[in-house]
């Protein structure tokens, strides 16, 4: 790749990261704002919203086994779905963070 192209793609990547993050451009340096939250705030919400949705799937099918006339066969079904994909979304996101974690304990200085 030669250096025009290189320096187009790194204007390019600043450009979507500062519509995205909020990250404001001075010249050659960047700062960068964190919000209230962070990225460990928002993987504890995210994995807290799966235990959710795991215990409301769970409470329904066992009020469906308990033969309540409220819960559908149908409700439990997407509920477990829905706990199932969120589940295995969850375990992709931990591989990839695993995944990061090793390629930059691999870099060398």
């Amino acid at each position: 790749m030669s250096s025009p192209a290189i320096q187009s793609a790194l204007a390019q990547m600043h450009a979507l990261a500062s519509q995205a993050g909020g990250i404001q451009s001075k010249g050659q340096h960047l700062s960068t704002a964190v919000g209230q939250g962070g990225f460990a705030n928002e993987l504890q919400a995210s994995i807290q919203r799966i235990n959710r949705l795991q215990q409301a799937s769970s409470a329904k099918a066992n009020a469906f086994q308990s033969g309540d006339p409220d819960v559908a066969l149908n409700d439990v079904m997407v509920d477990m779905q829905k706990a199932s994909v969120a589940f295995q979304m969850g375990v992709q996101v931990r591989n990839r963070l695993v995944t990061a974690y090793k390629d930059i304990m691999n870099m060398q200085v």
